[in-house]
């Protein structure tokens, strides 16, 4: 990949400075390693087929499958023959930034944000897109991939206008396949929002439908029913991304970091990292700067 915006560092793929999206193709023999990155991705497989391994399963993979995996998810493919995938990237702060809107639309916010954290997914989304959805993402993909070496200043508002069109595509298929409401409401909304900006707060249940001028209950209910989890859990798993995050990209020590998004009990914050992505936040951060650890054995 060293003529693309992406650079690996041990297990580790970041984006090169300035980068905000990617669209490439990728062939997989046999195997491609274990990884993780701190953005979004969408893989589309466009031919051969493999196993695609992560925390959340092991699933073979084929024309048509695709997989939407948050920021910190780690995965690998496996057995592959001739697999060919269309990747596409995307920054967690561009999906905060110019995809804010996004979080309001049933179809967007549910892949983006509550559907990868549902159904016990550990932050991986996965469905199948039919042969003629299949050419309309690709054509998306393709306006993506040619705006690669223009600059990004220059050419934003074609950038997210050709992934919002790529990611609509996802979205509709996904919505066709998971039984959900096609309305959130603006309380779950809003909910999210003020929990993702001071995760550091000591949040209860309580508080929160306080600041919002809710009965707990009902919060809960309306929570549960568009992510399929309540408030805290959503807020648990919000908190170990940046934890994650964290961890790859600073030299801050483990139990700072668990300070910092709200965890001051190194106990309970190796708990619930470990029930997040399968390892605990030293073997995650040592397995993800290239001491080789195995994901089940930690």
């Amino acid at each position: 990949m060293a003529d693309e915006p992406v650079r690996t560092r041990g297990t580790v793929v970041h984006f090169v400075e300035g980068t905000v999206v990617h669209a490439g193709t990728h062939l997989h023999e046999q195997t491609h390693p274990l990884h993780t990155h701190s953005f979004f991705e969408v893989a589309l497989v466009t031919g051969g087929e493999g196993v695609h391994h992560s925390l959340a399963d092991r699933q073979h993979v084929s024309a048509g499958d695709a997989i939407l995996l948050r920021p910190g998810v780690w995965h690998e493919y496996v057995d592959c023959d001739a697999l060919e995938v269309y990747n596409c990237c995307f920054s967690a702060d561009l999906v905060r930034r110019e995809l804010a809107w996004a979080r309001e639309d049933p179809l967007l916010g549910y892949l983006l944000w509550t559907g990868p954290f549902s159904a016990q997914r550990r932050g991986v989304l996965a469905t199948h897109l039919d042969p003629g959805t299949v050419k309309e993402a690709v054509a998306h993909l393709d306006g993506l991939r040619q705006l690669r070496n223009l600059p990004a200043n220059r050419h934003r508002g074609e950038i997210v206008g050709w992934l919002s069109l790529y990611l609509s595509c996802v979205a509709r298929t996904v919505a066709d396949s998971d039984e959900r409401g096609d309305h959130t409401h603006p309380a779950v909304v809003d909910a999210m929002r003020m929990m993702e900006a001071d995760p550091a707060r000591h949040w209860t249940l309580t508080d929160l439908a306080g600041e919002l001028h809710l009965a707990p209950g009902y919060l809960v209910r309306l929570f549960k029913s568009v992510t399929g989890v309540p408030p805290m859990a959503y807020l648990a798993r919000h908190r170990a991304e940046l934890a994650a995050d964290r961890l790859l990209h600073t030299d801050l020590p483990i139990n700072r970091i668990g300070e910092s998004v709200g965890w001051p009990d190194q106990n309970y914050f190796a708990r619930r990292f470990r029930s997040h992505y399968g390892l605990s936040a030293s073997a995650y951060r040592q397995r993800f700067n290239g001491v080789r650890i195995s994901p089940t054995g930690q």
